[in-house]
């Protein structure tokens, strides 16, 4: 891979995870999904950073979780709903109209729906028997 390639996957992942940082002191903005880019990029520009995030005591289960399996904690899957349709409600209380309203309405709803689709992790029992 070119040294220009591996660049820019890196200040994908650097910028990636600059927003997880603030995410997680601002209550509407994502924590888990920026550093789920974040690995995504690290993968392909520095594997040994993205094997860092997984082994991460806070948030490497929830990304081998999702990398290895697509799951996603009920927690999270709740959380994500929640913010939705709380967005959604001042969204509405804003009163941008009809189009703009009912677009970002499906937008979250298909959103939505993915979430909730995704498998939740297994138990830690149940990995044990998976990785035997």
């Amino acid at each position: 891979m070119g040294r220009r390639r591996r660049l820019i996957w890196l200040l994908v992942g650097h910028g990636a995870v600059g927003l997880a940082t603030v995410g997680a002191f601002l209550p509407l903005l994502p924590t888990v999904p920026f550093l789920l880019v974040a690995a995504w990029a690290y993968a392909r520009g520095n594997p040994e950073l993205r094997e860092r995030m997984r082994n991460d005591a806070r948030f490497g289960p929830v990304i081998r979780d999702w990398q290895d399996r697509g799951a996603i904690p009920l927690k999270a899957k709740v959380m994500a709903v929640a913010g939705m349709a709380f967005g959604f409600g001042v969204l509405a209380l804003s009163s941008p109209g009809v189009a703009v309203l009912g677009g970002a309405g499906l937008v979250m709803a298909v959103g939505g729906a993915y979430v909730v689709s995704r498998p939740a992790p297994p138990s830690a029992d149940r990995v044990r028997q998976l990785e035997r």
